[in-house]
């Protein structure tokens, strides 16, 4: 039985409250969503396990998710990954920077990931700190965020994106680069 969108996002937040009845049924409800996404994903011999491994990673951590409107492209992000994962073990490929950069801070302790986090936004300027914290903490459209600085779209956007990398680089340190170094002389 499907779930309507109001009933999806009630069976949501009652899973971010960690009821396993919720949970279960959330699971079961995206399981087909889940499926469909990872068929055009995967290696048709990937999608059970990388459909298993989501959920099973969705059901750890949808406690942390911010907002239930975000569920659909977390579940959508989980899976992708997944198949890449499934991919570089099939293939053996070496893990991307940004793999590498997930599975770094999923070692982590949540608490020490907050001090970091917090630690690396006091560590930004100003200018940079002010549009982090108006659109992932207000949660405003980058048009928004525009509007109130008073400033142009592409500027925001720019300076939002520049700061995302500071705050990756704090996090990581320098070993782990979104592209990879340039070509010697």
């Amino acid at each position: 039985m499907a779930a309507s969108g109001i009933e999806r996002e009630n069976l949501i937040l009652a899973a971010q409250t960690g009821d396993p009845a919720a949970i279960s049924r959330l699971l079961a409800v995206c399981q087909a969503d889940a499926r469909r996404y990872a068929y055009k994903h995967c290696q048709a011999s990937d999608v059970d396990d990388a459909v298993q491994e989501s959920l099973l990673i969705i059901s750890r951590k949808v406690k942390g998710l911010k907002a239930a409107a975000a569920f659909s492209s977390w579940l959508f992000m989980v899976i992708k990954r997944e198949c890449r994962r499934l991919e570089r073990m099939m293939f053996k490929h070496d893990p991307l920077p940004e793999d590498i950069a997930e599975e770094l801070l999923a070692r982590r302790s949540d608490d020490a990931l907050r001090v970091d986090l917090a630690n690396a936004l006091e560590s930004l300027p100003a200018h940079y700190l002010e549009v982090v914290l108006l659109r992932d903490f207000e949660e405003l459209t980058i048009a928004e965020i525009a509007q109130r600085l008073g400033e142009p779209h592409g500027a925001i956007k720019s300076r939002l994106h520049r700061a995302r990398e500071l705050v990756r680089e704090y996090m990581l340190g320098p070993d782990i680069t979104p592209h990879p170094p340039p070509a010697g002389p």
